[in-house]
């Protein structure tokens, strides 16, 4: 079996546990109000800013023998620069106030998936910020586009409103099949294993994001 084929294996309670959070329920199905959408859009900002850093960070940790994978992770820069603006466009779309979602601080639930992968990078395996790429593109590939169209039709909102959740669909399904390629090549069973770790980690904190917002349910306040 690949790696890859055992990373979704290995993990595949916590994905299911993930997708059966009320509110990514509610939100296939259409059944989500307004301030939960922008809820969801804030604080996909407040982690999608942080994507490019990570990617970085990450990058200068790996060795020499792994020169393969940092050429990978700045093909994944380019692509990924500046989607944090996207979001910005969608909440303004949505009538929501952008700039206070800019200046804001994210959720706690947030603040701790982005530290936790921060660290993993930092103070642990550096490969282990796949496991996050792992939950986040492949989540927004079972989720992105029917819930975009669901969302939309309950909520009678414009286009504009889900250029977020639009593109990164039909985006991540490349970036899955990169993905897929490049976790296959990886050998070492510690880098492994810190991927499977990691991405069962961030299940569960990606989770406790959407709990979050179905909670509060509003925009966060500016700091």
């Amino acid at each position: 079996m690949s790696f890859y084929a055992q990373l979704q294996a290995q993990t595949e309670s916590q994905r299911h546990s993930l997708l059966s959070v009320p509110l990514i329920q509610r939100g296939a199905r259409g059944e989500i109000r307004l301030e939960e959408y922008v809820g969801f859009l804030s604080q996909a900002y407040h982690h999608v800013k942080h994507t490019v850093p990570l990617m970085m960070a990450c990058g200068a940790r790996l060795g020499e023998s792994q020169e393969w994978l940092r050429v990978a992770l700045a093909e994944y820069i380019e692509e990924e620069t500046g989607h944090q603006e996207w979001i910005l466009n969608d909440i303004a779309a949505c009538g929501a106030d952008a700039d206070a979602v800019r200046r804001s601080r994210p959720n706690l639930s947030t603040e701790l998936m982005v530290a936790y992968a921060y660290d993993t990078i930092a103070r642990g395996n550096p490969l282990g910020f796949f496991g996050m790429v792992n939950v986040l593109e492949g989540t927004s590939i079972q989720l992105a586009d029917s819930a975009a169209g669901a969302i939309q039709e309950s909520l009678e909102l414009p286009n504009a409103a889900f250029s977020y959740l639009r593109s990164h669909g039909a985006l991540d399904v490349g970036h899955v099949e990169f993905f897929r390629g490049l976790m296959d090549r990886i050998e070492d069973a510690r880098d492994q294993a810190a991927i499977v770790h990691s991405a069962r980690v961030i299940y569960r904190l990606y989770g406790d994001i959407f709990r979050e917002v179905e909670s509060l349910a509003c925009v966060p306040e500016a700091a």
